[in-house]
């Protein structure tokens, strides 16, 4: 007679399963028998699981943010006039907050940022001192390909500047302080003789009018309007520009007080708000705090590789953001785990790129 399965042994495999709900869906990759599409290979990405899982709701998100109006929503009763209006309504957009750090301009992903500038994709930019001037330099020299593993001492030597695997020549930073130097002049003339003091924004707007060039994002955010906020202005070669400029003709003068005023104002007469962060820092801080003044955002978009161990703002999860009231409870959000240049341009390819007409 055999023995007989030792019963907590098989309670403990076998353990039965709770009925599956309805609504829940099962995980299923692409079919490559079918040639795929771009759009059907990203929109498989909402089955597949882990991080593809994770941009596939970003995709998801943004198209949202993308075809919201408010003419989607019932009228209250104590609404006003001109929101009562249809042809109001459905001009109202939700307004996008695009945050991202300065290695981005210094990579690729520069010309995807440019895109949503120069056709108007985005409210507003929230950037460091790097992704102002990195903008500015690349239209002066070229930033080359490279290799993680250069030795930083015979780049020093040779004047090469490493951000990664990319190399940088010293002498684009030459040629940037040649053109940026006879603009600080006329911005402390202008300066002095108005009474006027400037913003880190309108500073930014300056540049962008100056460069004149249309391979520059920030002359595109000139054009069409478009605020760039940065808070942190002097953390990089502009800052050294100005320190610089201080000891030959000193006075020029940047409010802060004013920038932070106007980006928490757009935020907070935004009827519907969008955030979209790649990186970390004070890029996606400051416009997560700027979302706090309306009580938090409607959409959020997190794309970084910084983990929350170590309670890090950049690490931190959307729903950390939702405790400090910086994102809506209930609202719609994700954080995607990766390296920006890899999955950002996937995310652009099938949201805000749909907009162009084939040529």
């Amino acid at each position: 007679m055999s023995p007989a399965v030792p019963q907590g042994a098989s309670a403990a495999v076998l353990k039965p399963s709770e009925p599956i709900p309805d609504e829940a869906v099962a995980v299923q990759g692409p079919n490559f028998d079918q040639r795929p599409t771009l759009e059907s290979l990203l929109a498989s990405y909402e089955r597949i699981g882990f991080q593809a899982n994770s941009l596939g709701k970003a995709i998801a998100i943004v198209n949202k943010m993308r075809r919201w109006r408010l003419s989607d929503e019932p009228i209250p009763e104590d609404e006003t006039e001109e929101l009562s209006n249809p042809e109001v309504r459905a001009r109202t957009r939700c307004n996008i907050f695009l945050g991202y750090t300065s290695n981005l301009i210094s990579s690729g992903l520069r010309e995807v940022i440019l895109h949503l500038v120069k056709h108007k994709h985005v409210t507003a930019i929230v950037t460091t001192a790097g992704g102002i001037e990195e903008d500015f330099i690349k239209c002066l020299g070229k930033t080359y390909l490279a290799d993680f593993n250069l030795d930083g001492a015979d780049l020093r030597r040779r004047g090469m500047n490493r951000i990664g695997n990319l190399v940088v020549p010293n002498d684009n930073y030459c040629k940037f302080e040649d053109w940026l130097t006879p603009i600080l002049d006329t911005m402390l003339a202008e300066q002095q003789a108005s009474g006027e003091v400037w913003t880190p924004s309108r500073f930014i707007r300056r540049l962008g009018k100056e460069i004149n060039n249309e391979e520059s994002v920030y002359h595109w955010a000139y054009k069409n309007d478009v605020p760039v906020f940065c808070p942190a202005l002097t953390d990089g070669s502009i800052g050294d520009m100005i320190y610089f400029h201080s000891f030959k003709s000193p006075g020029l003068v940047l409010d802060i007080v004013g920038d932070i005023r106007a980006l928490n104002e757009l935020s907070r007469r935004s009827i519907k708000a969008g955030m979209i962060v790649l990186g970390g820092g004070v890029c996606k801080h400051q416009i997560a705090n700027a979302m706090l003044i309306r009580n938090g955002a409607d959409y959020s978009v997190f794309i970084n590789t910084g983990q929350e161990f170590d309670g890090s703002d950049s690490g931190a999860r959307p729903d950390e953001a939702v405790s400090w009231g910086k994102i809506r409870a209930g609202a719609e959000s994700v954080k995607v785990y990766a390296d920006a240049t890899l999955v950002f341009p996937l995310l652009v390819a099938t949201t805000f790129a749909q907009d162009v007409l084939p040529s």
